[in-house]
């Protein structure tokens, strides 16, 4: 399956972010037939048929790569995930848990957008089952554990169903990142005609960059840069909620705003 030119950077991008068996997953998930084949066929749903935004393999990978960036910075700052605080784990399988869960959590799409978070569980249960049972092959109660806390990062990515792990909670906040203007650029191409929901791919091309990194106070930083103010619509709508419903909340401070003018402190 041909991939496009920023599909293999974003996948480069993750692997910078990996080593030891994360990483390893992470190579066997990029190359996997039906982990391919799903993720395109959810952007065709979502774009060509629905006129949404991109729910396809770049957009999981942007996800991905946000989810993976503010889990580095929580543990730069100190701070043990819900697998290694609960002594079951380490950051290395919290990272195993947020990889696939990210790259996965949009697949339901391919059967429908109305709840597509459930369906994505269904989808994803025998490649989760797949991927454990031959990266863990010797530890059955550890693979038990990932499973749960992967399929719940799934679940959780709407923000429409409540979670309790740091991981989980990372793969929602992750999912709430993608919001710049690539993402709504074929849907507004292939638009003829006014739709609702047309306010969702609007205001996501007025976002020019979402800039994860260090927090002045607290451990990770989302800054939100504008170049219309219909961007705040993605702000309020979407990310802030999702933060909001997050475990992760407390670590974050948000700010967002048109360039050159004052931004707004959410958090």
């Amino acid at each position: 399956m041909k991939k496009s030119v920023k599909q293999t950077h974003l996948e480069k991008q993750v692997l910078k972010k990996l080593s030891a068996v994360s990483r390893n997953i992470a190579e066997y998930m990029f190359m996997d037939e039906e982990i391919l084949a799903l993720q395109d066929y959810a952007n065709i749903v979502s774009i060509k048929r629905l006129g949404f935004n991109d729910h396809g393999p770049v957009h999981m990978l942007k996800a991905t790569l946000n989810a993976l960036t503010m889990l580095d910075l929580l543990v730069d700052a100190g701070i043990d995930l819900n697998l290694k605080s609960e002594g079951i784990g380490d950051n290395e399988d919290s990272r195993v848990v947020v990889l696939i869960a990210t790259l996965l959590h949009d697949i339901g799409m391919t059967v429908s957008r109305d709840r597509h978070e459930f369906m994505s569980v269904n989808l994803a249960l025998p490649i989760v089952n797949r991927i454990l049972e031959n990266y863990y092959p010797n530890d059955m109660t550890r693979r038990v554990i990932l499973r749960s806390i992967i399929l719940e990062g799934i679940l959780g990515h709407m923000a429409t169903q409540k979670i309790q792990s740091l991981e989980a909670g990372l793969v929602l906040i992750g999912d709430g990142c993608d919001m710049e203007q690539g993402r709504a650029r074929i849907s507004l191409k292939l638009a003829d005609i006014a739709r609702r929901g047309d306010i969702h791919r609007y205001s996501s091309s007025a976002i020019k960059k979402v800039k994860i990194v260090r927090g002045d106070i607290r451990p990770i930083k989302i800054e939100v840069q504008m170049v219309e103010s219909v961007g705040f619509f993605q702000i309020e709508e979407v990310l802030y909620p999702k933060i909001l419903s997050s475990p992760v909340k407390k670590y974050i401070e948000l700010t967002a705003g048109v360039i050159g003018r004052e931004m707004k402190q959410y958090l």
